[in-house]
């Protein structure tokens, strides 16, 4: 089993099909072909369902792939940190809930190379497809958040994609909307002086919505609700319909601009017991590859300021 065989059922999984995979390595495709076919015979499974209408994996083929993925990169952050001689563009992507402060490092972080050597990804997208992404290394590290309420179905599912999560801080939980919406200056808010305005979320996946809601209290009835995919949107329903959202209260103006405010969130009873505990997730006994601990390192700061400030005030 060579690493270039590696190389090629990883490209293959990728795009779903030998002659894409072929293009994409630069290979002849009967080559391919038969690279695979010594490889299936060498470990003795069958790596790759073959049909009309393209490949897939077979349920021994996805543990495969997930095992030559992690080897691959394990190998490729390797040359990254030893080898002067690699010329190829060196890879990161960050998977992530919308936090602006995940946004702000990754900008920080990107400053400190050069994108001529480099090719980034940041995606902003549903809580699932973050666990997914670092689960097949399409993405190095993912941010998410666990609760009272998520924290056992998300630490199972982390514990089934061999994946372990890092805690970067403990939030309380804010109402966030237009800096002139008619609560905008009142020191706290509750679901009572909510309940006329329209709550805000990110659309999640249908299977299990509820753990995977970015909200924390995302349980609770609300009558007025509407559903967003991405921030941009979500920013200009506060704005056209005095919206709010549930969130960690860490706002990044560089990002979001200064035209939104958080407000404390409190119960009834005047008490902010709910907690979000954000951090990242990475594939269990992993090397991380420098420009990832970077990345750590920026939001770390940028959070340890961030709450440095907001304790002062």
């Amino acid at each position: 089993m060579t690493l270039q065989q590696l190389r090629y059922a990883i490209g293959i999984a990728k795009v779903g099909s030998f002659n894409k995979a072929a293009e994409n390595l630069f290979i002849s495709q009967p080559s391919l072909t038969a690279a695979i076919r010594d490889l299936e015979e060498e470990i003795g499974i069958v790596i790759f369902n073959r049909t009309s209408r393209g490949v897939s994996l077979t349920a021994e083929g996805e543990e495969f792939v997930a095992q030559a993925s992690q080897l691959y990169h394990h190998y490729e952050t390797i040359l990254e940190r030893y080898s002067d001689a690699v010329h190829q563009k060196k890879k990161f992507a960050v998977s992530t809930q919308h936090y602006s402060f995940a946004v702000k490092a990754f900008v920080e972080m990107v400053k400190k190379f050069n994108l001529d050597d480099y090719d980034f990804a940041l995606r902003e997208t549903k809580t699932k497809e973050v666990i997914d992404d670092v689960a097949g290394l399409k993405s190095e590290i993912g941010i998410l958040y666990l609760s009272d309420f998520n924290r056992k179905y998300i630490t199972y599912l982390l514990k089934e994609h061999d994946l372990e999560f890092h805690h970067l801080i403990d939030c309380k939980a804010y109402a966030y909307m237009w800096k002139n919406h008619p609560l905008a200056s009142q020191k706290s808010v509750n679901l009572k002086d909510l309940s006329a305005y329209p709550c805000l979320s990110f659309e999640q996946s249908e299977s299990g919505s509820y753990y995977f809601a970015e909200e924390i209290l995302s349980t609770n009835e609300y009558h007025r609700t509407i559903k967003a995919n991405d921030r941009a949107t979500m920013l200009n329903l506060m704005v056209g319909l005095n919206g709010y959202t549930l969130c960690s209260g860490i706002i990044s103006e560089e990002i979001n601009g200064s035209d939104y405010v958080a407000v404390p969130f409190k119960d009834a009873k005047g008490e902010d017991d709910r907690t979000m505990e954000i951090g990242y997730i990475v594939k269990k006994n992993f090397m991380l590859s420098t420009i990832c601990r970077l990345y750590i390192a920026e939001m770390e700061e940028y959070l340890k300021s961030y709450t440095a400030s907001h304790n002062a005030n």
